[in-house]
């Protein structure tokens, strides 16, 4: 192979992993990994949005998140969105239990997180800092990533905002 040739894809390789490793952000707080954070981006007069987030559990013992806040909002509240019959009903939940050794996902038609009384829109591009705090992993800071739903993802409900 042309030596030159060979460099130049080295890079475009590193430049990737860079990339790739940026777009990435991923938290810790004890046993409990936390996968993603992100929302949708609102529009100007959207009074709150749905924060998303994988969280594995990595312990044999069970965990639970109970709560999470934001400078960037009023208040943040756990949700649980589900089919009753023919019709989709959102309703807070107390807590969100972790088992052992589990995976819960946070995610658009599911249980979530709802960012309310939001103090500016939510922009694309930018990241909102979160505390999570769990039952016996204790507080964690992260920053929810405001993006697009990756490919794949349910579109917002009935215009709420997750």
């Amino acid at each position: 192979m042309n030596p030159l040739l060979h460099t130049l894809r080295c890079a475009a390789l590193a430049l990737l992993a860079v990339a790739a490793g940026a777009s990435a952000h991923d938290y810790q707080a004890g046993a409990i990994r936390i996968d993603h954070p992100w929302a949708r981006p609102t529009v100007p007069g959207q009074p709150a949005g749905g924060g998303f987030l994988v969280l594995r559990n990595e312990s044999a013992a069970p965990d639970r998140l109970l709560s999470a806040r934001s400078a960037a909002v009023e208040r943040v509240e756990l949700h649980l969105m589900k089919m009753e019959g023919d019709v989709m009903r959102m309703r807070q939940v107390e807590a969100i239990d972790l088992p052992a050794g589990a995976t819960v996902k946070l995610e658009p038609g599911g249980l979530h997180l709802m960012l309310i009384g939001l103090k500016a829109p939510l922009k694309a591009g930018t990241r909102v800092p979160l505390m999570l705090r769990f039952e016996k992993a204790g507080e964690v800071a992260v920053e929810v990533a405001v993006e697009q739903p990756p490919a794949g993802q349910a579109p917002a409900h009935g215009g709420h905002g997750h």
